[in-house]
This record gives structure tokens, C-alpha cells and sequence, in this order.
């Protein structure tokens, strides 16, 4: 289960996919530039491969308990949260008026990734800080800002999200639990279940950010707000005081990710003070709940990468049967094409997703510098969904890969390739399941004009207009024109089905999700490969490996753009059929 940090994959996704050079010291990152880009990638590899790889099978074996009302974490796990902290991770994005780096997103999601890979349960601890980071710096009053968000973005406190309720999963409109003002501050009861991280002792505070209703709140989503409730009150100078009547119950005993304890929180008359005004906590939450969603689809291509470095060692080193490329008689399984074809396709959907990814945290970073007309907004809030979904489609796919080269190996626990297997599953379904990112991606992000699809669908025709192609790119290119073709009549027809049948735009998000998601896969490859192609024309950089950037972007073409054709033909189906499945019929 060795680990290495695939720093030249990364590196070369954010300067041939998103071209961060554009940042370099620009107004909105002024000491930003190449030398700090490879400083803290090298040094995100280094904590990655040596402190968090290690504990990855531990974790899994030891998980975390509950004990006499106290989340015991797994062996080392403490001393990676306070080597984590040490290293100023937490703050890598955060703004610096708060002890924050202030680097961009996209080289922020690339370290992020590496932890992810190296070990998934670890790595959901700093994700859910981030979220809190994100909502307190965007809706905390200056008060809150000044006592909370130094500590964590230091890393010395952690974060945690309360949604879900027993009752109320992805539905909030039916949560219950309530908020009564108390002097200044409010008294919150009630009990959240699926909290990542809800409780440890790593670290000397945890801020918990609770959805909740106060008792003049309206019915629905309306009447929710979000409360701060600290693990430990806080005083005015920031000193720790009492022990705040909020607790683990419980710890789910789950699929996967052992090691991250996913608690019961029972709320008690919890003190608690209000994010943002009473009854908007909804539009404070989901801040919050993005940061979390490109952060989990983030997740997605790393563990996809974890399971696709062990399933490429495993194929090199496992000898069976004759291989029909080499005619070697006790070959690696490498050598049998199906093998190989899982690994290459693996490999070209990993890369598909990371570009995806760091594309939607770019168009996050250049609003910083300037977007007069709205469109980065728009491109980041359209790819959101898409990063999260598609994504962790791709770590289950990718993961699942991974257990089949191992064949029976796979199937055992010993060589681990099950585990990346069970830990994968949990992503396309929290943060909001994949269902739910393509309901939001074909309402509220392709809205009733469809502008983002259209403006990202106009982008990808321009790169392919304005730059001159080698002659055998011309199959491949041709796969992604007629992607793209049928991505804009699935948006048409989408969009004009909105205001008469719904239904059939409901019945066709995710096939649209996944549809989109191919295109801008295959959109992203194609950028690397014309970047490979360049630098190898030119003598620059390893070429056998620049080769392979270019071959990953033909195989994607020929195994995964041709099935554009099917998903628009699934879109264009509509709801008609569904409505006569029955609990009966089936």
C-alpha cells in the first residue's frame, strides 16, 4: 500500500489545464509565483507520503470509538493533526488578515488531493475546518472573525457541520431542532446525525456550526438559522472556559473511512450565538456546503489515485498466463489488454476529473483579480455539481477498477485494495448525493437561459477553432465535437422543457450531469495533450511521459465521448415511462 505523491501529474494539470501562471503575482496574489507553487506541492508530497499514507491502513484496522462518553481516535492520528497544524495547512487559501496564505484555490485543492489520497479519514478532518473558514469569513460578524477564524485557521480549533437530523437528511425544510434566545446568545437542542468529526480530543476546541430554528422561525426552509456552539466557551479574549453541554452519543459504525469518527451530536440547552441574520441560514450554510463540495470532489480523484498507483503496481509485479503484446510466456498482467485498458482508462478519468476540479477552483481565484460581467461566477457555480459528482463517480469507478486487477486479491482485505473500494463509496453520496448535485446543476446552475453551459460549450469550440492540431488528433477531435454537439441539444432541449414538463428535466439530470461531465473530461485531456505536443516538439521535458498525456486523451475519446450520443438520447427519454413504474410493476 505504498503511496507515492504525484507531483508531476499535479504540477502539469495547473499549468497546462488551468494555466495558473495567469496568477502569478497578480493583484490578488502578489507574492504568488512558480518557486512558491513548487514549495508547497513538494512539501504537501512530503507530509502526504510519509506521515499520512502510513496511518491509512491503521486507521481502517483500529477506526475511531467511543469511550465513556470521550472519540478515541486511531494510533498516530493525533500526532498528524498537530503535525498538519504545524505545517500551516489549514490556512492555505484562508485570508491573511486572519494568519491565513492567501494562495489560490487551485494550488490549495492540488495539496488537498495528495492528503485525500494518502488518507482519506484524515483528510475529511481539515475539509470541514475549510467550510467553517469559508462561512464565518464570508457571513461572521467582525466580532466572530476576530475570535474564531485565527484559531482555525491556525489549525489549533477544528470545524464541524450539523445539518442532518434522523428525520431530515437532504430534506432541511424538516429539521426540528430549535434555538431559544438567552441574553445575548442562544440555547440550542436537539440531536444531528452523520457529524464527520463531531467530537476528538486532537485538538483544544471544536466550533461546531448548527443549523437550527428559532421559535418565530416559518415553516420550510425560510425559517432556518445557523448558529456558532463551541465544544468549550470562549471568552472575550479568547480563553477557553466551560465544558458547552454539546456531545457525541454515538459513532456510526460505517462502509468505510474507519478512522474518521462520524458522530451522534445531542445538543443539550447548548450555548450558541448566531451566523448571519435570523431565518438566512440556509444562504450562510450553503457557502459553506460548496467549499465542502469541490472539496469532496476533490476527494473523489484522490482516492481514485490512490487506488490506481496500488492496481499499476499490482498489475507490474503479478505474473499470469502469456501475453498476446509481448508473447512473454509468464508475463505481468500489465501485458493482457483488458488489464491494461482498465488501467489506461482509470488513469485518462483521473486526469479528466483532476482538470475538472482545479478549473472550477480557478474560476474561484480569477474573480479575485477580475470578472466584470459575471461569467467566472457563473463557470464556478456550474462546475461545482459537476466536479462533486462526476468526480466521485469516478473514484468509485476508478477504486472498483482497482479491485478487479487484483482479481481475488482484490476481494480480501489483506492487500488493501478493498478498502479504497469501501472508502470511495461514501463520496458521491454525502455533501448532497449525486442525484441532488444534478437536480442542482439542471436547476438553479443551468437556470433558465442556460448562459454558463452555453458560454463553457463557446470556450471549448473557440480552443478547438484557434489552434492547429497534428494530423492524428483529428479522430479524437472529432469524438469531442460530436460530444459537444449533443452537450448544446441536451442543454436546448433541457431548457425548453423547464416550463412545461419538468419532470422531464428531473428525469434527465443526471444523465445530463454525466453528459457534461464527459465533454469537459474530454475538453480538459485535450488541452493537456496539445500542451504535451508542444513540449515535446519543442525538446522540453520527459517525452515518453509527455507521449503518454497525449495517448490518455485519445483513449478517452474512443472509449468514453462516443457514449454522448446514448446519455443525450437518455435525457430526451423524459419522465413518461418512470411514471408508469409502480412499486407493483417492479
Amino acid at each position: 500500500m505504498t503511496f507515492r505523491a504525484p507531483l508531476k501529474d499535479l504540477t502539469f494539470s495547473l499549468s497546462a489545464v488551468t494555466g495558473i501562471e495567469r496568477l502569478y503575482q497578480s493583484p490578488a496574489f502578489p507574492d504568488f509565483d512558480a518557486d512558491i507553487l513548487d514549495a508547497v506541492l513538494d512539501a504537501a508530497g512530503d507530509l502526504a507520503t510519509d506521515i499520512l499514507a502510513p496511518l491509512n491502513r491503521i486507521g481502517d484496522s483500529e477506526g475511531a470509538r467511543l469511550e465513556n462518553g470521550q472519540v478515541i481516535v486511531a494510533s498516530g492520528f493525533t500526532e498528524a493533526v498537530a503535525a498538519f497544524a504545524d505545517g500551516g495547512w489549514s490556512g492555505l487559501g484562508a485570508d491573511p488578515a486572519h494568519g491565513g496564505q492567501g494562495l489560490p484555490k487551485a494550488l490549495e485543492m492540488a495539496a488537498y488531493e495528495m492528503f485525500h489520497a494518502a488518507n482519506m479519514a484524515f483528510a475529511l478532518y481539515p475539509t470541514l475546518s475549510q467550510a467553517a473558514i469559508e462561512a464565518l469569513h464570508h457571513h461572521g460578524t467582525e466580532r466572530q472573525k476576530a475570535l474564531y477564524l485565527p484559531k482555525l485557521v491556525s489549525g489549533e480549533w477544528s470545524g464541524t457541520m450539523n445539518l442532518t437530523e434522523p428525520q431530515a437528511g437532504s430534506d432541511l425544510a424538516l429539521l426540528t431542532t430549535q434555538a431559544v434566545p438567552d441574553g445575548d446568545g442562544y440555547r440550542i437542542t436537539g440531536q444531528k446525525i452523520f457529524i464527520t468529526w463531531g467530537d476528538h480530543e486532537t485538538r483544544d476546541n471544536i466550533l461546531h456550526l448548527v443549523l437550527a430554528r428559532l421559535p418565530d422561525a416559518p415553516a420550510g426552509t425560510r425559517g432556518i438559522s445557523l448558529f456558532l456552539c463551541p465544544k468549550y466557551m470562549v471568552g472575550e479574549d479568547g480563553a477557553l472556559g466551560v465544558r458547552n453541554s454539546a456531545h457525541a452519543v454515538g459513532l456510526e459504525h460505517k462502509l468505510g473511512i474507519h478512522a474518521s469518527p462520524t458522530c451522534v451530536m445531542a445538543f443539550e440547552s447548548a450555548q450558541a450565538e448566531l451566523i448571519g441574520k435570523p431565518h438566512q441560514g440556509l444562504m450562510a450554510m450553503f457557502t459553506m456546503m460548496n467549499a465542502a463540495r469541490l472539496a469532496v470532489g476533490v476527494q473523489g480523484v484522490g482516492i481514485a489515485e490512490r487506488a490506481y498507483q496500488q492496481a499499476l503496481s499490482y498489475a507490474l509485479d503479478r505474473k499470469q498466463g502469456k501475453s498476446i503484446l509481448t508473447g512473454e510466456a509468464k508475463a505481468p498482467i500489465f501485458d493482457h489488454p483488458d488489464v491494461r485498458l482498465m488501467l489506461a482508462l482509470s488513469k485518462a478519468k483521473i486526469e479528466a476529473a483532476r482538470g475538472i476540479c482545479l478549473l472550477t477552483a480557478i474560476a474561484s481565484d480569477e474573480q479575485r483579480i477580475a470578472d466584470d460581467d459575471g461569467k467566472l461566477k457563473r463557470r464556478e457555480d456550474f462546475l461545482v455539481p459537476i466536479a462533486k459528482a462526476w468526480s466521485t463517480d469516478v473514484g468509485v469507478e476508478v477504486a472498483s477498477a482497482g479491485v478487479q486487477v487484483h482479481g481475488g486479491m482484490g476481494f480480501i482485505e489483506e492487500t488493501g485494495a478493498a478498502q479504497h473500494y469501501r472508502d470511495a463509496r461514501i463520496a458521491p453520496i454525502y455533501e448532497g448525493t449525486n442525484g441532488i448535485q444534478a437536480g442542482d446543476l439542471v436547476g438553479r446552475k443551468l437556470g433558465d437561459d442556460g448562459t454558463a453551459a452555453f458560454e463553457l460549450i463557446r470556450d471549448v469550440e473557440s480552443f478547438i477553432k484557434n489552434n492547429h492540431f497534428p494530423e492524428d488528433f483529428y479522430t479524437s477531435l472529432r469524438a469531442l465535437a460530436a460530444g459537444l454537439s449533443a452537450f448544446e441539444d441536451a442543454t436546448q432541449w433541457l431548457i425548453k422543457q423547464k416550463p412545461i414538463a419538468p419532470g422531464d428535466v428531473s428525469a434527465g439530470a443526471t444523465a445530463y450531469l454525466k453528459l457534461a461531465g464527459d465533454v469537459i473530461g474530454g475538453y480538459v485531456l485535450l488541452k493537456g495533450a496539445m500542451v504535451a505536443q508542444t513540449r515535446i516538439d519543442s525538446g522540453d521535458g520527459d517525452a515518453a511521459w509527455l507521449q503518454g498525456r497525449i495517448n490518455l486523451w485519445q483513449l478517452y475519446a474512443a472509449h468514453v465521448l462516443p457514449h454522448a450520443d446514448a446519455l443525450l438520447t437518455s435525457i430526451r427519454s423524459g419522465v413518461t415511462v418512470l411514471e408508469s413504474l409502480t412499486p407493483d410493476s417492479l
